[in-house]
């Protein structure tokens, strides 16, 4: 299991309610929030056998930038 973070560009709740269903059916994902309040929007993946590149694949299918954080 791991912890993967992320630069994303959405704003509010309701851009969060569009991603959910992308990242809520994926199997590997076991939780997942993002920080509106950061200025990075950060999304924070737990991730079981998925790569950071895996996920940013699914958000940027959804319609959103993300990018891994170092």
């Amino acid at each position: 299991m791991n912890i993967l973070v992320f630069k994303t560009n959405v704003e509010d709740v309701k851009q969060v309610k569009k991603i959910s269903p992308h990242l809520r059916n994926i199997h590997g994902v076991l939780k997942w929030n993002i920080d509106l309040h950061d200025c990075d929007k950060v999304l924070r993946v737990e991730v079981d056998g998925l790569s950071a590149q895996s996920i940013e694949v699914i958000v940027q299918n959804a319609g959103y930038f993300c990018k891994e954080l170092d």
